[in-house]
């Protein structure tokens, strides 16, 4: 169907037609006219299962390690720098309802509108939010939450007349920083409609009341558990173990903060003390400033509060941080009452999942004739797909540069966003993404939009863009290189094993003899060789971002740096989220800021088998369930299952 649309509206040939593309819209507003909170960095091995254990690839990550401390008074410099994004547009969101016969012809839309498109007037609008968020479009079977999907929920609904309210269910959540942000601008756009927002929140640690915060009214049951203890990062350190073992690293970390103490140190080093430091600060004085301006409350009567150590649900009553203590059917009671449901009437719900299958055009969201091109880009960086044929996550370079031609193709894309939530990855992958990037910048506008991560690969990727918008905590920059290859020889002798190598070629053991340690002249061409990548980077920063080498090699060093501060140091140009980069993309094709685009996504990825079966598997299990309740008159639930997510997704958890 989209091929059609894209057809009709392109003139495109068979062969420039785009697959897996997803129209949506994006507009200002449709104007009448138009325990201990944990916080963790992902920790970076160099060698995966598909790698021999003495190859080495060069790739851009940055460190993980975790501390504790106290937050520090702004610099005056940096807050100055700051201002210099004031030349771009915001992208401030606008209510502005329908009115006149636009709002009559919405009312036949939702008449004519499919079955699943169909809310009953007066519902509330339910949306659970834990664990792992991602920032890729989902399929319809998938079960993992989308941050565009429920950005866009809100969005909806903020118009939609048969939405009355939204009921936010916060459970822990494993996502960054940068996330979040995002979610609380919805929701504070959400509240500009005049409905409500209720969050109910059984844990309730620093993420979860972050977002809590910006709704209208928060609850908590008697029984919740508060941990609002302050944050800290935890640093693990593998050096004893790898002597214990027998197993000795040899690393080159180019730049001096560079990832990979966690390998050669057996604790902190100096460098990456004051990195984690600075970037702690700014998340904890974040945390409180936002806090404290959602809540009406002073900075340091906020930290005070922390301080003291909370952990008792009426604490937070007693001091105005949450509305009330109830239960969840106590809330919907209240919920029932506020809008007018009888008592024997079941109050009108309609869950995240459902609603995201209505579309912004029964809503009178309409699309302007100006297109923009989303690309998302997120996990981890490598250059090729597996040979497997099992579909891999991830960016893979290859699928990832053929969008961009694509684009670069199509005239009718009159600017394009890249989305990018990466940690880093391979070098050269990220070399290759970097040069289609600044090719499809020298034919139309390009923005780089950060999420939770955008750094080392991820960042290389970005600066291939003639702008660059991150979230004031989303973590960036570190410009360096690191790579690793590991001697086992003693380990070897320890379970018995013996390897044996016969080579030609000075240099021919190189990859292949990690029974010994690197002979001096390995050692020199190894160092060498990761020097030469690293140069090419910083060079390439620098000219990405029309600086001079010798101050790239300044806050390069593989330094990270929250968005906020990569802004004063010159590795960004705003702060903002996905709607800033959209207002700014608008901006350079020369687009009016008041008229309406539409948006393309490139991205959304196709339903794997498992999900299929799973969704398959859960209409079974309801179905089953409702014939027992009719037959047997009694209720069946299924358990919640939690499950630990994987590294990258466990990065700043609480």
């Amino acid at each position: 169907m989209w091929k059609n649309l894209l057809q009709r509206r392109f003139s495109l040939t068979r062969s420039r037609t785009l697959s897996h593309a997803v129209v949506h819209r994006f507009i200002s507003p449709p104007t009448a006219t138009a325990t201990t909170p944990l916080l963790q960095f992902r920790c970076c091995f160099l060698l995966t299962q598909s790698q021999p254990l003495a190859s080495f690839n060069f790739h851009f990550h940055y460190s993980s390690f975790s501390y504790s401390t106290q937050p520090q008074p702004q610099n005056a410099a940096v807050s100055s720098a700051l201002d210099d994004d004031a030349k771009f547009p915001t992208g401030d969101f606008q209510f502005e309802p329908l009115t006149g016969w636009k709002k009559q012809l919405v009312k036949l839309k939702m008449l004519l509108a499919f079955p699943w498109e169909r809310v009953q007037h007066g519902s509330l609008l339910s949306i659970k939010l834990r664990g792992r968020i991602t920032d890729q479009l989902q399929s319809r079977y998938s079960r993992a939450l989308s941050l565009p999907q429920i950005c866009e929920n809100f969005h909806k609904a903020a118009y939609d007349p048969r939405v009355a309210g939204i009921f936010l269910r916060i459970d822990p959540l494993t996502c960054g920083w940068a996330k979040l942000d995002e979610i609380r601008r919805h929701i504070f756009d959400f509240r500009k409609s005049g409905k409500f927002v209720v969050a109910f929140v059984p844990s309730c640690r620093e993420k979860e009341y972050y977002i809590a915060s910006a709704c209208e009214e928060i609850y908590a049951p008697p029984s919740a558990y508060v941990s609002l203890f302050g944050l800290a990062i935890q640093a693990p350190f593998f050096r004893g173990i790898l002597d214990n073992l027998g197993i000795e690293p040899h690393l080159v970390r180019i730049g001096k903060y560079k990832s990979g103490d966690n390998l050669s140190h057996r604790s902190m080093t100096e460098e990456s003390s004051e990195v984690l430091n600075q970037l702690l600060d700014n998340i904890y004085t974040n945390w409180l400033d936002k806090v404290s301006s959602a809540k009406g409350k002073k900075r340091e009567d906020i930290e005070k509060f922390i301080n003291e150590g909370v952990y008792d649900v009426d604490r937070l009553k007693e001091e105005g941080y949450i509305s009330d203590i109830f239960y969840e059917d106590e809330i919907m009671a209240k919920l029932k009452e506020r809008l007018g449901v009888k008592n024997n009437k079941k109050l009108p719900v309609v869950d995240y999942r459902k609603y995201s299958l209505v579309r912004k055009w029964t809503l009178g969201i309409s699309a302007g004739k100006d297109l923009i091109a989303i690309i998302r880009a997120s996990g981890s960086i490598r250059r090729v797909d597996n040979l497997s044929g099992v579909r891999s996550s991830g960016i893979i370079a290859e699928k990832l540069i053929e969008k961009i031609r694509k684009v670069r193709e199509i005239k009718q894309f009159k600017a394009v966003i890249i989305r990018i939530d990466s940690t880093g990855g391979d070098a050269l992958a990220s070399d290759l993404m970097w040069r289609e990037i600044r090719l499809l910048a020298a034919s139309k506008p390009v923005i780089a939009s950060m999420s939770d991560f955008a750094a080392s690969g991820g960042y290389y990727v970005a600066m291939g863009a003639r702008a660059i918008v991150a979230e004031s905590l989303t973590l960036t920059g570190s410009v360096g290189v690191v790579t690793a290859k590991f001697s086992l020889g003693k380990f070897y002798e320890k379970i018995g094993f013996n390897k044996e190598i016969i080579s030609r070629g000075r240099y021919a053991e190189l990859l292949a003899a990690e029974q010994r340690p690197l002979r001096p002249h390995e050692a020199e061409l190894f160092a060498k060789s990761a020097q030469r990548i690293y140069k090419q980077f910083r060079d390439k920063a620098a000219l990405s971002r029309s600086m001079t080498v010798e101050k790239m090699e300044d806050v390069a060093q593989g330094r990270i740096w929250t968005g906020k501060d990569a802004v004063s140091h010159g590795l960004v140009d705003a702060v903002g989220g996905l709607s800033r980069a959209i207002s700014i993309a608008k901006s350079m094709a020369n687009i009016p800021e008041d008229r309406q685009v539409t948006v393309v996504e490139l991205s959304r990825p196709t339903p794997s088998l498992p999900e299929i079966l799973r969704s398959l598997g859960t209409s079974i299990i309801d179905v089953d369930t409702t014939l027992n309740e009719l037959s047997q008159d009694s209720t069946f639930s299924n358990g919640v299952q939690a499950r630990m997510d994987g590294i990258i997704e466990s990065c700043f958890r609480n």
